[in-house]
Formats: structure tokens, C-alpha cells, sequence
């Protein structure tokens, strides 16, 4: 089964880095700052949050911090793309040795690692996909969900034969829009996630998405229909 990829970047996709580490080093260092930041997430929120404190938790010296993010902000765009690319390869690996026989077996395994992932992920909690904080966080001309919309449409088009189209596009979009809100809901009402609304998450995207599906092969077949009527 196809992994789902994270090198798929829009030319508009956010670089929060100033420069990248070059040495071992100085990567290490950054990824310090990074699980300080998350921590810090969890503890404070994004509000109480701020590049001194980032320091002071990382165990560096501000200029650092400041060496290689411009602000706060730049760190959590940094964290969130972490979590992203963490997203995609736990979600890979599941379907390298995972089969599904239906596509909803497989969005059932996304959803799944994604609750898991707000269960035991430091800062995936306060963060998301970055949509806690900012909705176009991800992505200056996308919004977060709409990023991972696209890397669902990537699994159905490759995996199980689906037609590409606007509709899918639509239909996935508000497919995620509308899970993420329940999923929201669900880790508001309980921090592990109230299992009963994570269900409702489920079979709200199955119950959906497998009407606007079936939908769109019968207006496949209609045109069919028509286009071999009108070649007579």
C-alpha cells in the first residue's frame, strides 16, 4: 500500500528556519528547542509561550534560539512540521505491513494515528496540525486541513482506484473539516479522547465520504450513458 509522502511541498509551504543546521551539533540543538517547545505547549499554552522561555528549557543561550528561529512563532511552525512529518511516517509504516480491503479500513488507521499521536505526542495536544494556533500555519496558501485533505486524496487516488476530481476534493475537505471538529470535541471532553465521539468521528467520514462517492460514479455512469447515446 502506498505511504502516504511528506515531500510534497507547495513552493508557499512556511520555511520557519533561518538556516538549517549544518553539523550534527547544531541539529541536536534545534531539536532540543523543538521539544522544549512542546512541552512547554502542554504545560502553558501558546500564549504564555515565548523564545526566552524556549531557552531556558532547552538548556542554550537565547542567541541560539535567535540563531536559527526569528520568533515564537517560527518555532511552532518549525514543531508543526515535525508532527506532520511524524504524522505521514507512522501512517506509512502502518501500511507497509497493514492490509485494507476498504479505503474506510484505511481512513479508520489514519484516524487511529492521529488519536494516538494526541495521546502520547508532546505538543501534538496544544498544536494539532497547527490549526490551534494558526490556520494557515502549515501553509501561507493553504489552510492546515486543507494539507492534510490532500495527503488523503493522495491514499484514495493511488490505493483504491478512485477518479480524480473537484468533487473529491470538496468532499474530502469537508470530510476533514468535519471529523477534525468532532475529534476536537471528543479531546475536550476527556484528555485521552472520549472514545464514543472518536467513534462518531469515524463513522461521520465513512457515512460521508461513502455517499459523495457512490454519488459521483452514478453521475460517472450517466455521462457514460449519454456519451454513447449521443454516438449513435
Amino acid at each position: 500500500m502506498t505511504a502516504l509522502r511528506s515531500d510534497q511541498c507547495d513552493d508557499d509551504q512556511q520555511q520557519p528556519l533561518r538556516r538549517r543546521p549544518a553539523q550534527r551539533r547544531s541539529a541536536r540543538r534545534v531539536e532540543r528547542m523543538l521539544d522544549a517547545c512542546a512541552e512547554l505547549l502542554d504545560e502553558a499554552g501558546y500564549d504564555a509561550l515565548s523564545t526566552t522561555r524556549i531557552a531556558e528549557r532547552a538548556s542554550v543561550a537565547i542567541g541560539s534560539v535567535y540563531q536559527f528561529f526569528p520568533d515564537k512563532r517560527a518555532v511552532t511552525v518549525a514543531l508543526t512540521q515535525r508532527n506532520v512529518e511524524l504524522f505521514i511516517a507512522r501512517v506509512g509504516r502502518r501500511f507497509m505491513i497493514e492490509q485494507y480491503d476498504r479505503w474506510w479500513h484505511a481512513v479508520d488507521a489514519i484516524i487511529d494515528e492521529y488519536v494516538d499521536m494526541h495521546r502520547t505526542v508532546p505538543g501534538f495536544r496544544a498544536l494539532r496540525f497547527g490549526d490551534a494556533v494558526d490556520l494557515n500555519l502549515l501553509d501561507s496558501a493553504s489552510e492546515n486541513n486543507m494539507v492534510i485533505a490532500a495527503r488523503l486524496r493522495e491514499l484514495l487516488l493511488a490505493d483504491f482506484g478512485m477518479a480524480d476530481s473537484e468533487e473529491l476534493d470538496l468532499s474530502l475537505t469537508v470530510a476533514v473539516e468535519a471529523g477534525g471538529a468532532v475529534l476536537a470535541l471528543a479531546f475536550r471532553r476527556d484528555p485521552q479522547g472520549a472514545q464514543p465521539l472518536i467513534d462518531e468521528a469515524k463513522r461521520l467520514i465513512r457515512e460521508y465520504l461513502s455517499s459523495q462517492l457512490k454519488s459521483m460514479q452514478r453521475a460517472r455512469r450517466r455521462a457514460g450513458l449519454e456519451a454513447v447515446t449521443a454516438d449513435r
